[in-house]
């Protein structure tokens, strides 16, 4: 039956689904982390000491961190919409209102759908990383920085061996080459997503093309850009900030693709300063 206060049915179970996890401060602002392709909430965890002053919101997408295979829909899940969907099933499963949303790559796409779909839920955005198409298009001159025969030998790669492929890329993907041990652990965070999920995530991420949402987005939003990002070059960062009506560009000292595991510091600067831009100093104590 419909929840009491949401209306949602089974919010409970959304909850469950999603191994949801609420933290620091119960009375603060919501921020809502949401992780990238093969990581699950863990991926956040040198960001949280950061934000305790926030109720923040951890949850694990479909097909990662602790969920189950078995709640992952190769249909809903074979596009970012169906990952924008369980994003606002969650915010409604706990009813959460102003919220200031935190995502990693592709979840920053996903994220930017959400807000198209469901703007007054959301008080800001801040995205790590974000491309919304991987796929060079030379028509309107478009830079993702991967032709499209590149795609489909990444994708068959990985559908050879994932185990293999998740060795091989995760360290590119890290891109910091000086701390391997970091490379490390996203190898390790890959290789604990299901194969079948992963191709079909992978699938929805590299072909996709969400650059039409972008205008539609009336949530002020920070992009945070890396150097040497080998997924979204410095070109995607910028044309992602120049196309939202309320998008802002902070370039990060950070190198690769997952700043918020390599530089948590940067990153945790970078998203205060966006909030207390927008939101009032109130929501950034420090």
């Amino acid at each position: 039956m419909p929840h009491p206060v949401t209306g949602v049915p089974d919010a409970s179970a959304v909850l469950a689904r999603h191994c949801v996890n609420v933290t620091g401060d119960p009375d603060g602002p919501v921020l809502l982390l949401v992780h990238g392709f093969g990581a699950g909430q863990q991926a956040w965890q040198r960001l949280l000491p950061h934000f305790t002053d926030h109720r923040v919101v951890l949850f694990d997408g479909a097909g990662s961190g602790a969920t189950r295979l078995a709640d992952f829909d190769p249909v809903r899940h074979g596009t970012l919409t169906g990952y924008a969907q369980d994003l606002l099933e969650v915010c409604a499963a706990l009813d959460l209102r102003e919220v200031h949303v935190v995502a990693h790559s592709v979840s920053a796409v996903v994220a930017l759908l959400a807000a198209a779909a469901q703007p007054d839920r959301f008080s800001t955005l801040s995205l790590v990383a974000p491309s919304p198409r991987y796929v060079d298009d030379p028509e309107t001159g478009w830079t993702g920085g991967f032709s499209l025969q590149d795609v489909v030998e990444l994708l068959e790669s990985l559908d050879s061996n994932y185990y293999a492929w998740s060795a091989a890329v995760a360290p590119v993907v890290m891109g910091t080459p000086e701390a391997p041990e970091l490379g490390r652990e996203l190898t390790n965070s890959f290789l604990g997503t299901h194969p079948d999920a992963a191709a079909t995530f992978a699938r929805a991420i590299f072909l996709s093309d969400a650059r039409s949402v972008l205008p539609r987005v009336d949530v002020p939003t920070v992009v945070l850009q890396c150097r040497h990002d080998a997924l979204a070059p410095q070109e995607v960062g910028a044309a992602v900030a120049a196309t939202l009506p309320h998008g802002h560009l902070v370039p990060l000292r950070a190198t690769g693709h997952c700043p918020h595991i390599s530089a948590p510091e940067e990153v945790a600067a970078a998203v205060r300063a966006h909030l207390l831009r927008h939101a009032g100093g109130a929501v950034c104590r420090t």
